[in-house]
């Protein structure tokens, strides 16, 4: 992974933590404002209990100051809301009386046009803090930024600096307590004039509409701050009130002004309150705005991301559930069969390149397998600079040949033993597989079928020991067996696998053979096969144990070229969407069910992850945790399906929650920078994994081929000759390769048509193969 791609993964990952962050913080859970029992009062002035609900402690000095008789100051807290504060304010229009609205800054953040409109019609703006939280339970530090951050917003909305402070959850100057008391002296060092309340209207816990009016209704003839809410709940009843009070008190004769402008008439016209923004407090409101509605989008992006990907695992699960288990039931119906059984000979080609740890037990299996038909095993040595082809060699075997050419990649060793095979029926196989005594036996029976051009077999992982191997045991019995039985109904197999696959002959002289345009060669030609009218099906019973990457880093490096090829081929096969006919039909089906299930899913996948953290720390635990877990059990009821279907033991399980910690997010950032890799249009190379030679580790004893010499077969020079004889003739009559050993350009397809044309010709062999690969090219 190159340096730039780190520092911008980096400034996502950072972006994408901040903006989460800030959501975070602005949207922190608060309840609407609310009487709170005071507590011991030891230190707090009897002049401020008992005097008006204006408290000023600026400059160090402890004031008090009542509004005039017969005038009221309605405040409005815990907004702007977009759906209650018009109505409040259309109420005060129509009787005109302006108010003064304590704001939430987080709110005003995101509805600045309402308090611009509030101040535009003279209103005043004061602050609520940023979150409304409980300020005594905050350090210092943090109310200091509730505070500023408020003050921002409001600078943000209209341009101007509000010396108005609330705090959450105050009632009257009679409930100040000891922990109220230092809060109010703090706001005072910081410039603020506190406001309590004269009345409590309670309108908060909803008690009607006659009970608002009633606790909002001052004594006798004396001025009051009147406390309502335009935000944090349900004001319809506050609306109502609101409508019925502002005539009720004016008939009495009362008058209704804002906090400052009743301060001003106590104070004789004294000015105490508002002050202009500066430029750089512009600057600053404008950065936090920015930030705030970064975030907001951010957020709001992540939650329909989120519901698009449990869709996406819901349709799956469903999908699989239902279609996979209709193969299942079908395939394994006592009157099944794809018709009469086959018994063609089989040539089954190996490209190899340095796989001298388990060579000699894939070919021994392979060339002991029960096929009836007979069985004819073709090594291709792909120049290898191990013993691999002296290997095979010893192993004397009468069905096994040996290829030695120069190092061309696999698509092309596979289109060299292609052309070197002697039967129409071909088995393409990794050299590090090991089969079953029946796999070929099984794999060639769909052949019965005329409409069957190629045959997924199971493919099973051999080396289970590590942990890393067992969670990839739980990928290929879920994620691509599974699969291929869905894709199989669907008839839109995208892939198949390279460690055991089945071809005719004319399905792959049609698509040209084996391409070297992608690295993952084999969904290349599934896709071309599928365009081309070629019936692609999965069979269950041919089954092959492959030797899994045993390491995080080897496990790194197959899958990013899988997911890069695959990438590749689908790019490569897109026309197919707009194609009528069979291309048409895998491109309107098999490429989406890739592009959703394969790519959209598992890039969508760790929204799960990151909204469990995120509701974990920020939210309620109880419901992120009963949401994960409902995701969990899918992928649990999916495993325990797949693994009945493929009789496995469920005992495997047992690491599948490891597999959501550490496995899950891996494949995550594989496929990230496979989908890097891809936009950015970058070569990747093939890498060669490091083998032990494990694949038959879990899989059943093969049975042991004899060793023997055929009568009259050659060996040492002689022996050589008649191999370089015999390969020249197969060069002569093969349609993959002219006389020189290079490719011809690819025949009119059987089925001609938009799949077809869009395959290009045969990777060439031997001698013109150096834009593609590398000399490490054959996994």
């Amino acid at each position: 992974m190159s340096f730039s791609r780190l520092i911008f993964g980096g400034v996502a990952l950072s972006v994408l933590v901040g903006a989460l962050l800030v959501e975070a913080y602005t949207n922190a859970e608060f309840h609407p404002d609310h009487t709170v029992s005071a507590g011991q009062r030891t230190e707090v002035p009897a002049e401020v209990i008992g005097g008006g609900p204006i408290i000023d402690t600026r400059n160090g000095t402890v004031r008090s100051y009542r509004l005039p008789a017969r005038t009221i100051a309605l405040i409005f807290d815990d907004g702007p809301d977009p759906e209650w504060t018009p109505r409040v304010v259309e109420v005060l229009r129509r009787h005109h009386v302006n108010a003064t609205f304590f704001v939430v800054g987080s709110q005003v953040i995101r509805h600045p046009d309402i308090v611009t409109e509030l101040a535009r019609a003279g209103d005043e703006i004061g602050v609520h803090t940023f979150t409304h939280p409980q300020l005594d339970r905050l350090p210092r530090w943090q109310r200091e930024l509730e505070y500023s951050q408020t003050q921002l917003a409001v600078v943000h909305a209209t341009g101007a600096k509000s010396a108005l402070l609330r705090l959450p959850y105050s009632s009257s100057a009679r409930a100040i307590d000891d922990t109220e008391w230092p809060l109010i002296r703090e706001a005072g060092g910081l410039g603020y004039l506190t406001i309590m309340a004269d009345t409590d209207s309670r309108d908060w816990s909803t008690p009607g509409v006659d009970a608002i009016v009633a606790g909002a209704t001052p004594p006798g003839d004396s001025g009051a701050i009147v406390p309502m809410h335009d935000g944090g709940g349900d004001r319809a009843q506050t609306v109502a009130a609101l409508d019925k009070f502002i005539p009720l008190m004016q008939r009495r004769g009362y008058t209704f002004t804002t906090v400052s402008q009743g301060l001003a008439r106590t104070l004789a016209g004294q000015a105490v309150v508002e002050a202009p923004a500066g430029a750089v407090d512009q600057r600053r409101a404008f950065a936090l705005a920015t930030a705030v509605v970064l975030a907001d989008w951010v957020t709001a992006s992540l939650r329909v991301l989120f519901l698009v990907a449990g869709l996406l695992t819901i349709a799956r699960t469903v999908a699989l559930l239902l279609l996979a288990g209709r193969h299942a039931r079908r395939r394994r119906a006592a009157s099944w069969r794809w018709g009469p059984p086959v018994r063609l000979p089989v040539s089954v080609i190996v490209p190899a390149y340095n796989e001298k740890e388990g060579i000699e037990a894939a070919v021994r299996s392979l060339a002991g397998g029960d096929h009836p038909g007979g069985i004819e095993v073709v090594v291709v040595d792909d120049g290898s600079t191990d013993d691999t082809a002296a290997l095979v060699e010893a192993l004397r075997l009468p069905n096994v040949r040996v290829a030695r050419i120069p190092n061309g990649g696999k698509p092309n060793a596979l289109n060299a033993g292609v052309a070197l095979a002697q039967h129409d029926l071909i088995v393409m196989v990794d050299g590090d597989t090991v089969f079953e005594p029946d796999s070929i036996r099984h794999l060639v029976q769909p052949f019965a079928d005329s409409s069957v051009g190629a045959v997924a077999g199971n493919v099973k992982v051999g080396n289970r020991r590590s942990i890393v191997a067992r969670w990839q045991h739980i990928e290929y019995v879920i994620g691509f067996n599974l699969d291929r039985r869905l894709y199989d109904i669907l008839r839109c197999m995208p892939t198949i696998p390279g460690a055991i696959g089945a071809f005719r002959r004319e399905a792959l002289q049609d698509i040209g053979g084996i391409s070297h345009d992608t690295l993952a060669e084999d969904t290349d030609a599934t896709m071309a096969l599928c365009r081309t009218g070629w019936r692609v099906v999965y069979e269950e019973r041919a089954r092959a144990w492959t030797e899994a990457p045993a390491t995080l880093r080897q496990l790194w490096l197959q899958r990013y070229r899988w997911s890069y090829g695959t990438m590749q081929a689908m790019w490569k096969h897109r026309r197919s969407i707009l194609d009528r006919g069979p291309s048409g039909r895998f491109g309107r089906i098999g490429l989406p069910f890739v592009a959703f299930f394969g790519i959209a899913l598992p890039l969508l996948a760790p929204l799960i992850d990151i909204m469990l953290v995120y509701g974990l720390c920020f939210s309620s635990w109880m419901v992120t945790t009963g949401a994960w877990l409902a995701m969990f059990a899918m992928q649990v009821l999916t495993a325990v399906v797949a693994f009945r279907f493929d009789k496995e033991k469920l005992r495997a399980l047992w690491v599948l929650p490891l597999q959501q910690i550490v496995y899950r997010q891996l494949m995550y950032l594989v496929l990230l920078q496979s989908l890097g890799t891809a936009l950015t249009g970058a070569r990747l190379r093939w890498h060669k994994l490091h083998r032990a030679g494990s694949a038959a580790a879990a899989a059943p004893a093969p049975p042991v081929a004899p060793l023997m010499v055929v009568p009259g077969r050659a060996e040492g020079p002689e022996r050589a000759a008649g191999q370089a004889g015999r390969h020249a003739r197969a060069r002569e009559e093969s349609p993959f390769l002219d006389r020189q050993g290079h490719q011809p350009p690819s025949k009119k397809p059987r089925k001609p048509g938009p799949g077809a044309a869009a395959v290009p010709t045969l990777a060439t062999t031997t001698t013109a193969r150096a834009r593609a690969t590398s000399a490490d090219s054959t996994p």
